[in-house]
Formats: structure tokens, sequence, C-alpha cells
């Protein structure tokens, strides 16, 4: 009778598990990488703007990278870049960034996001030397380096990530992506989970984010079982914009949302 009563424990934690890990309830959430801020402070745009969603059951991963020169309606600002709304922000109201970053999505893409992740560049250093440094192979010449394999510290990392010379921001989102794809392609090796202790340290010093613990789980879950071959990666190219100078002489780019929110529709819509 007792291995009965085991056994059906056992059969019910499982249940639950795999109810609270499949159950088709999807998380949106917005990346936002911001560049270096003053000291004790987290004035700073974003230049890195991701829009992500994960579906457990499916699986399927979603992410949408969004110019920092594109030029929409800021809440209680006007219009202006999209990468000035957490800085605006911070500067009437510290802390506030990246809800104003948030408002600004849901306004503009017509999406309810609710969650986001702020990351600190310089924070790119830490994590990656945590990890041990990161092994990328390049099919071509980008962020710097020539095509070949290379193993980044986190100051070449780092380097990678911020370098613009003789590219355009289409292609830093790119490169932006492929860094991202290369670091979880890291972290699911078993051979990197012994550092995962220092990594996650290293995370907590860099990145802060208003997604419950309690769901976190789920999303790594999702991530396991997708693999890198399941996110399913987009970029608003020049394809969905147009150039323009404004009457102060900035380079910024105009929306074309006849075709921006189709495509938001097709990653994000139900």
């Amino acid at each position: 009778m007792g291995c009965l009563v085991i056994f059906a424990i056992f059969a019910c934690i499982l249940f639950i598990g795999g109810i609270y890990l499949l159950v088709p309830f999807r998380t949106d959430f917005l990346i936002l990488g911001i560049d270096r801020t003053p000291e004790g402070t987290d004035l700073g745009r974003s230049d890195t703007n991701i829009l992500v969603t994960v579906r457990p059951l499916r699986p399927y991963i979603g992410a949408l990278s969004i110019p920092r020169d594109l030029w929409v309606t800021i809440p209680g600002v006007g219009e202006n870049r999209i990468n000035t709304a957490h800085y605006f922000a911070e500067v009437q109201d510290p802390g506030s960034g990246p809800y104003a970053a948030l408002e600004t999505i849901r306004q503009n893409f017509g999406l309810s996001v609710e969650h986001y992740v702020r990351l600190k560049f310089d924070g790119i250093v830490g994590i990656v030397d945590a990890l041990g440094g990161l092994d990328v192979e390049l099919e071509n010449p980008m962020g710097g380096l020539p095509a070949g394999e290379h193993n980044l510290t986190g100051e070449q990392a780092l380097v990678f990530v911020r370098d613009r010379q003789g590219t355009d921001d289409f292609f830093r989102m790119l490169q932006g992506q492929f860094f991202i794809a290369e670091l979880i392609e890291q972290l699911l090796q078993p051979s990197s989970w012994p550092r995962f202790p220092a990594v996650l340290a290293a995370v907590n010093e860099s990145i802060d984010t208003n997604i419950p613990f309690w769901v976190w789980p789920r999303l790594g879950f999702a991530f396991l079982r997708s693999g890198l071959g399941g996110i399913d990666y987009h970029v608003i190219n020049r394809d969905y914009v147009s150039s323009t100078t404004t009457s102060e002489g900035a380079q910024v780019l105009i929306p074309e949302w006849s075709l921006i929110l189709p495509l938001v529709d097709e990653i994000f819509g139900d």
C-alpha cells in the first residue's frame, strides 16, 4: 500500500509539473539593451529593442528586433526615436524607463506586452567571463572580427556587440541576434553547466526584470525544447521603413505600419 501511495504522489507531481511547464499560456516580453549610463543611474537609451514571445506548448519562440532610430509616438513626449522612451522616463522618474518603453510598444505596435528584461551592455563582460569566454564561428566578417572561429573574452564580446564600423543599424540588429544565439547555444551545452552559479551571479548584477520568478522555469523549458533552430528571428529591416531627416537634422526611420503590423501579427498573433 505504501508503494502505491508513493507512486500516486509521484504521478501527481509529474502531472502538475507537466501542466505547469506546458500549459498554453504564452509569455511576451521586451528585451532592452541599455548602453553606458552615469554611475548609479539607468539614464541611457535602449539601443537594443527586441520583442520576444514564448509559447511552451508548441514550443515556439519568436523574436522581433526593432531599429533604435524608428520614429514613433512616445506617450507623454511626442514623436521621437523609439530608443529615447526609456531615457526620457528615467530623467523624469528614475526606475520608470522600462515601463515607458513597454507603453510605447503597446501604443505603436498594438501588443499587450507587460514584461521586460533590461540589460546594461557593460554587464556582458561579466556574463561572458563567468562563462569562460564565448566561442563564435563567423562565416563572414562581423563585429570587427574576420571570418573564422574565435573565443571572445568579456571585453571582446562587448566590443563585438557595440561594433558599428562599416555597418548600419540593420546589420547591427542581426549582429545582436547572432550574439544572443551563440550565447544561448553555449549555455545549453553540458560543459557550461558547472559555470551556471557564476553566470547567474553575473546576470543578477547586470539584468533586471519584472518577469515573475515562477515563470522562468517555463521559459527555460521552452528554450530547451525548441533549441536554437526553434527560435523564429525577425528584423524590421529596410523593407519596412523609409529614411528621412527631421527638421533638427536627425536621421530617422519612418515606419511603414501597413507592412510592420502584419509581421507583428504573424509572430505574436494567436
